[in-house]
């Protein structure tokens, strides 16, 4: 799986993270690694140690084209080439020792406010452009969570429709103190396969088949995303047993604030998943989801499970899952993958809301639609925003405290 993995591009880190000139550690699919943006403003990812003593090439210091280790000062371009070894190229100019130190280097690219990652074998695929990604009047915001589990165990969460009923509604009604009523339960689900993914579909004991719930439903983008209309979120696996989960989160500014554009760059920020006692944070939907993906074990020991008709998606995502595969081993092109330009062009996804996140609402009506207005009220879904990215917020879309829940 993480052969097949890396035939995708994956978020690594916010683009404001690395907006000067420097160096970041990261571990992604298992590999320690440096990102890193040198003096002439180009982006790197090498291998995290140096070839000649292994020193740790996060704290190198960038040049005008490449990342010099601090301890002997070897130098190293984005494709992993040594440019220079001071020393050796001294004593011995003619030696071409350079040649001999390669390191492992890996694409990376800036798109839509995230720093994107590709670990596999060229040539490599376009990264998706999706339509929200070039939304006109809004606010922005990346945000990141190292969940300590497998990345499988989020992506099936993402495909799971009946959790909403009970992880987020119900629970949100036990911890304000009450024991009821609880919210709608589910009738009915259904599932269909894409080009890009899953929609998942859903009715309750308060919607209908003729609500968007049931006509548009909820993205479960291939490999490793979820899309539901004004955010994405991605599980990048950082190793078997950690997950980067990563947010983009879109907020329509009101007809009143039009035109908005954005500051550069978009804001991003990393938040807890504990409080200080070392008890999991509860409050918000997305740690709510951290609990329960945790919970199950760092890997989810699935042979000890009971599943139901309610996990029709998560049946239908492992079966995908290895068939796909097997189909890759035998040398067929992994699902979804974009290499046609002309196709990657603000690429539609089922997107409830779209009128208004085109068009704008009165601030008045915006607030008080049913569920645009209550993800103003409660955004972000993940605990730890900080108050100057709150401020932003309420300065883009002209709103003071008292109408939104920090």
């Amino acid at each position: 799986m993480g052969d097949y993995l890396r035939r995708y591009w994956h978020p690594i880190a916010a683009e404001s993270e690395l907006r000067e000139p420097g160096t970041r550690a990261c571990r992604i699919l298992g590999e320690d690694l440096v990102l890193y943006r040198d003096l002439s403003g180009n982006l790197g990812l090498l291998e995290r140690h140096c070839p000649h003593r292994r020193a740790d090439l996060s704290y190198g210091f960038v040049e005008p084209h490449g990342l010099r280790c601090n301890y002997h000062g070897w130098l190293f371009d984005s494709g992993g080439r040594c440019l220079e070894q001071p020393f050796e190229d001294t004593v011995n100019p003619g030696a071409r020792a350079c040649d001999k130190a390669i390191m492992r280097a890996y694409p990376v690219r800036a798109h839509a406010g995230l720093l994107w990652a590709y670990l596999g074998p060229q040539p490599a695929p376009l990264i998706p452009d999706w339509e929200p990604f070039g939304w006109k009047n809004g606010f922005v915001q990346v945000f990141f969570a190292e969940v300590p589990c497998n990345w499988l165990q989020c992506q099936e969460n993402a495909i799971d429709p009946v959790h909403l009923e009970w992880m987020h509604l119900n629970w949100a009604i036990r911890q304000s103190g009450r024991t009821g009523p609880y919210s709608p339960r589910h009738l009915k689900i259904a599932f269909d396969e894409t080009e890009y993914g899953f929609v998942y579909r859903r009715i309750t004991d308060a919607t209908s088949e003729h609500d968007d719930l049931w006509t548009l439903g909820r993205v479960t983008l291939w490999p490793n995303g979820f899309y539901a209309g004004d955010h994405f979120d991605w599980h990048t696996p950082i190793d078997d047993r950690t997950t980067l989960r990563v947010s983009w989160a879109f907020a329509r500014v009101p007809h009143e604030r039009q035109p908005y554009e954005q500051p550069l760059p978009v804001p991003s920020w990393r938040g807890s998943v504990r409080n200080e006692s070392g008890r999991w944070l509860t409050h918000r939907p997305v740690n709510q989801d951290f609990v329960a993906l945790a919970g199950q074990g760092e890997i989810a020991d699935r042979t000890r499970e009971h599943l139901a008709a309610n996990d029709q998606g998560v049946i239908l995502l492992r079966r995908r899952l290895l068939a796909k595969l097997d189909a890759v081993a035998a040398g067929a092109e992994p699902k979804a993958l974009l290499r046609d330009p002309a196709r990657n062009q603000r690429i539609p996804l089922p997107c409830p809301n779209r009128q208004i996140y085109l068009d704008g609402l009165p601030l008045r009506e915006l607030l008080a639609h049913p569920s645009v207005g209550a993800m103003i009220r409660a955004y972000p879904f993940q605990a730890g925003e900080p108050p100057e990215v709150r401020q932003a917020f309420n300065e883009a879309l002209g709103l003071d405290e008292s109408a939104t829940q920090a």
